[in-house]
């Protein structure tokens, strides 16, 4: 990638070819290196047979967040461990934000935090994330004639 630091270009890119997130209506709104913010609005069929929004709805929000922080830092980077806690419970059509902040990084392993609000500001879950750094740069899609991300 020519500037590593192109997060617009980074953020993007991440939210056109990511068709896991796409399916699930997340959106990330603001990225820079060691910070992400992503959004999604509860739908009918984030809804779990409680009629509450699935775990996963909240853990796959905060997760893109911690993933979209680490790869605003120009270098691809996967989950390797989470914990996660589900604190309450948002409603359909709520919106729901999470922010994501690197808490510790070294030269394979960072650290992040994220923070799962409803529309509100309430906190409704809180999550810790390692991510190993990949010994690849991030490329992005046309950078090197193939796919990338």
């Amino acid at each position: 990638m020519e500037n590593p630091m192109d997060c617009e270009r980074i953020r993007a890119f991440r939210n056109s070819h990511n068709p896991f997130i796409q399916r699930l209506g997340i959106h990330l709104e603001a990225l820079r290196p060691g910070y992400a913010r992503a959004v999604k609005t509860v739908t009918a069929e984030d809804l779990n047979p409680l009629a509450l929004p699935h775990g996963g709805v909240y853990f796959s929000l905060a997760d893109t967040a911690c993933g979209g922080a680490m790869a605003a830092c120009g270098t691809a980077a996967v989950t390797v461990n989470a914990s996660f806690s589900f604190l309450k419970s948002a409603r359909e059509g709520e919106v729901l934000t999470a922010e994501a902040r690197e808490i510790q990084a070294g030269r394979t392993l960072a650290v992040l935090e994220a923070r799962v609000t409803g529309g509100d500001g309430t906190l409704l879950a809180l999550g810790t994330f390692t991510f190993r750094r990949l010994e690849k740069p991030l490329v992005l899609a046309g950078e090197d004639g193939k796919e990338g991300g």
